[in-house]
């Protein structure tokens, strides 16, 4: 096995499931990350080893997840999923899916220094050190960002709680 099969190998379920966290859909993320080991292959003599190559590959999978978020193609296929989209009947699809479209809304209202330590904490499982190293800050500062993130969503649910309970 060649050192780009054993790189692939080693990191690119990581890497969609990274991808997955901002673009919010998995083929595009799998998208994503067949960029990133392309660039990353076709760039490999400009990595300094001056972090790991996971965390390397992860910010360079974070920054493209990013650009293709402001990129024409995501508004376009946002815009046509909204119109083309049908609804499924059963009320307890609809209702996981409004709990699951308010928690998305609710997470996406947060600023990004806060939604990156939440989502690599909860959904990637990541050590407090770890999304430090990533994210290049101070655990401190992690543990501050997830503390408040996870107090603003608190705020955003009762907030519409209560309107819920204000229409009735």
């Amino acid at each position: 096995m060649n050192e780009m099969d054993q790189i692939m190998n080693e990191h690119s379920r990581y890497l969609v499931r990274i991808a997955y966290l901002y673009v919010k859909n998995w083929s595009t993320a799998e998208d994503v990350v067949q960029e990133v080991f392309v660039t990353y292959f076709q760039k490999s003599d400009q990595f300094r080893n001056e972090a790991s190559i996971k965390t390397y590959l992860t910010k360079m999978t974070a920054n493209r997840a990013k650009d293709y978020l402001r990129s024409w193609k995501h508004k376009k296929d946002v815009v046509f999923e909204t119109i083309f989209v049908s609804s499924k009947s059963s009320e307890q699809q609809l209702l996981e899916q409004e709990q699951l479209a308010s928690l998305e809304k609710h997470l996406f209202q947060l600023p990004l220094k806060y939604r990156e330590p939440l989502l690599l904490y909860y959904y990637d499982e990541q050590s407090i050190a770890d999304i430090a190293e990533f994210l290049g800050l101070n655990e401190n500062t992690v543990k501050t960002r997830l503390r408040r993130a996870k107090l603003q969503l608190k705020e955003f649910f009762a907030e519409e709680e209560a309107e819920t309970y204000e229409r009735f």
